[in-house]
């Protein structure tokens, strides 16, 4: 074996080190970026598709045909333009992991939307007032749709397999020390993962999406340059937030100039269409 002759903390160490040598890490769509994915695709598809099905069976799902029919519409458009993304990009492989649904769950407290890995998409009537049409509801549902495609979960719970796994290697390496000493060491690790590298993933990821997202959206038919006006009507319902480094999320302002700075990309698909 080839750890046979290390220490428990060196042993784990090198497991670690051994994952990001062995492992390939895949490209992003078009933002290039390289993305760590630890999980099997049929594992994390096969828990999507369980726990998607255990929150309608939970929810009450919408009833209102128009919005519901709504919904279904630009969901269908921006499914479509994913998957024309995906072969533009190369990755025609990973279409028939998509197994689409759109669904309504009548919530009118929870301002939110979600797309898990497989294209199971579920939206809250809360979220509505702030869409407005459908072009803002393609903002929405393009954003959660580029998580998926640019496979974000499979990253986040990599990154969490590998901090626990760092856990698991410091708290090996510091077994001699007291149990105080021990203590120390474990807090101000878990704090720097979580502040160094597990917030500012997902801030990225936010990011990433936003960009993505407009892409689809404009292949899909709707104008990109409506994004700014849904994400400031988002702005004013949020409020006062924490600070960004403290956030999964880009604060308001960022959001808005860097969305801002990639519609010139997105208007070009958008222009293609009109054309």
């Amino acid at each position: 074996m080839i750890f046979q002759d290390l220490t428990p903390g060196r042993f784990w160490l090198g497991v670690i080190g051994t994952l990001f040598l062995v492992i390939a890490c895949a490209t992003v769509p078009l933002t290039g970026r390289k993305g760590l994915r630890l999980i099997p695709d049929s594992q994390l598809l096969s828990l999507s598709f369980q726990q998607y099905a255990e929150v309608l069976q939970k929810s009450k799902l919408s009833n209102d045909p128009v919005k519901v029919q709504m919904v279904k519409r630009v969901g269908e458009r921006i499914a479509r333009a994913c998957e024309e993304f995906l072969r533009e990009s190369g990755l025609e492989s990973d279409i028939k992991n998509y197994k689409w649904e759109f669904n309504l769950i009548e919530d009118d407290k929870v301002v939110n939307a979600w797309c898990m890995p497989g294209g199971k998409v579920a939206v809250y009537t809360g979220i509505l007032p702030l869409t407005q049409d459908e072009t803002g509801l393609a903002v929405v549902m393009g954003h959660e749709v580029a998580h998926a495609m640019a496979k974000h979960g499979n990253e986040r719970m990599s990154e969490a397999l590998l901090v626990q796994l760092g856990g698991i290697g410091l708290s090996a390496a510091l077994a001699k020390h007291t149990g105080q000493t021990q203590q120390i060491f474990l807090g101000v690790y878990g704090v720097t993962a979580n502040l160094g590298f597990l917030l500012p993933y997902s801030r990225l990821h936010e990011s990433e999406a936003d960009r993505i997202g407009l892409v689809l959206m404009a292949k899909a038919g709707y104008d990109p340059g409506e994004a700014i006006a849904f994400w400031q009507r988002m702005k004013k319902k949020e409020g006062s937030k924490v600070p960004e480094f403290l956030s999964t999320h880009p604060v308001p302002e960022t959001r808005i100039e860097q969305i801002r700075a990639h519609i010139p990309e997105a208007m070009r698909h958008y222009r293609e269409l009109q054309n």
